[in-house]
Formats: C-alpha cells, structure tokens, sequence
C-alpha cells in the first residue's frame, strides 16, 4: 500500500509536478471505494446537504451532520487525507467557534478542514491549533445569496480580488485551495502565482488537481452540470439492477433455494 496521505504530503505534490486527484465521499461505502480507488484526497462536503439530504443549498447542513458524516467515512479510508468541510454557520460568527468546530470534525475523523472564503482570522487560528486548512474561492456556495446563486465568478477585473484571497490563503499556510467555478484563465494565473496547490472543480484544466462529486463522477444522477465528466454511468445501472430484482421478485425467481439456508441439526 502507498504511504498515508498527509497535509504537508499534498502539498508537495505540486512542487513534484504530480496532480492532486480528490474525490467527495459522503458515508462508509462511498470512502471505501474512493481511497481503493488510490485517490490523494477524500473531501467530505457540505454537499452531502445536495446529493445526500436533498437539500437546494448547502445552507441547511449542520455541524453534527457533518460529524456524523465525516466519521462514517473515516471508518473507510485508510490512505487518503480526509478533509471536512466547515458547515455555514460553524465558524463566522468568531475564530474561537471555527476552532471549536474543527475540532468537533477532527475528533470525528477529519485530518483537515476546509472554510469558505479568505478570511485570515479564522485560518491563523484553526491552523494554530495545530489543524491542515483547506482553503476555498471563487464560487464558494455558502455565500449562493450573496451571490445571486450559482455563478461563474471572478469574470473581468473582479478576478484580480479571487487572485489577491487565493495568494493570502496560500501566505497564510493552506496546504492546498479549491477553486471553483471560475475562468480558465484567471484559475491559470491562480496557479502559476502561488505555492500550494490549486484544484479545480469547474475551473478548466490549468490546476494542479481536480475535485469531483461522487455522485457526478459516477453517473450517480440524471442531471450532470457542465463542469462534470462521467466516468460511469451509475444512475442508469443501478435503475437496471433494481428493475431487474424487482421483477425476479414479482415473478418468483428470486429468492431460489440456493439463497436460502436448511436446518441440518440433527434431533436424533
């Protein structure tokens, strides 16, 4: 098995010249087979509020549920860094609360968090309590109201302030920042400007890594977003799969004798 993935480990990664491959994982299962699958990096999301609860924003999801969630996939990832988003609500109101709250998701599992935005407070004290941060610009959509909903961002000269968070992240100490949502160019100059590594979900080809949902990536729903590339088509063979059960069920040939168990004990 390769070594375990860490913080400082990632961010070499880019010095190297290597991709960062990261995936979300939401439960067990799902961390299972992203770390078998030898990707670097397993984030659980506030977007398990979309895919997972069926949420429209990620606004609703709550601390404890992130907890919950987070140490679900903890209990199947063996190599991966495992990062925990920082659910809205959990660290804006003081950097005292966002290091409670890391905390909170570090006892349950994480190796890192990973707040919205540049904000330097909340960053210099979760990293000196001695916790990874990840950080997060461009689309970030905690902030969908601020923003008028989900938006490229950064378009024009407003790119030059994605670029001046995205440079204090990274003098800050983030290992690593997503970018997302934002133009292929302005994403390009990103990178080439700062030391950690960038990855992108829906911010073109010019980043040092990639993020993908899931369930996106995995043709897990019936509704992929441009930035998304199936590479299965899950939604249509689970939907076969479960068909095909239930009419073996309606039609009597499953379950057969062969799925079932005899009484071999003897009374005698």
């Amino acid at each position: 098995m390769a070594d375990k993935m860490t913080a400082p480990a990632i961010r070499a990664l880019k010095a190297k010249g290597d991709k960062v491959v990261c995936i979300t994982a939401y439960d067990y299962s799902s961390g299972q087979i992203a770390d078998a699958s030898g990707v670097d990096l397993i984030l659980v999301g506030d977007s398990l509020g979309n895919v997972v609860l069926g949420y429209d924003t990620t606004l609703p999801v709550t601390l404890d549920q992130m907890c919950h969630h987070t140490a679900a996939v903890a209990r199947g990832v063996k190599r991966a860094l495992l990062v925990a988003d920082l659910p809205f609500g959990s660290y804006q109101s003081s950097a005292s609360q966002a290091v409670d709250s890391a905390v909170a998701l570090v006892k349950a599992g994480a190796a890192a968090v990973k707040p919205e935005g540049a904000k330097a407070e909340t960053v210099q004290a979760i990293l000196s309590a001695g916790i990874p941060v990840m950080g997060h610009v461009g689309m970030t959509p905690q902030s969908v109201h601020q923003f008028g909903g989900f938006r490229l961002q950064g378009k024009g000269s407003a790119g030059d302030a994605v670029l001046t968070a995205a440079k204090s992240l990274d003098e800050l100490g983030v290992f690593a920042l997503v970018l997302e949502l934002i133009p292929m160019d302005l994403s390009k100059r990103i990178s080439e400007a700062i030391g950690c590594p960038t990855v992108g979900i829906g911010a073109g080809p010019y980043c040092d890594g990639q993020i993908q949902v899931f369930h996106d990536a995995l043709g897990l729903n019936d509704s992929p977003f441009r930035h998304v590339k199936r590479f299965a088509d899950g939604y249509r063979q689970f939907t076969t799969g479960l068909s095909q059960y239930a009419s073996e069920v309606r039609g009597g040939q499953f379950p057969t004798k062969e799925h079932g168990f005899e009484d071999r004990s003897s009374n005698s």
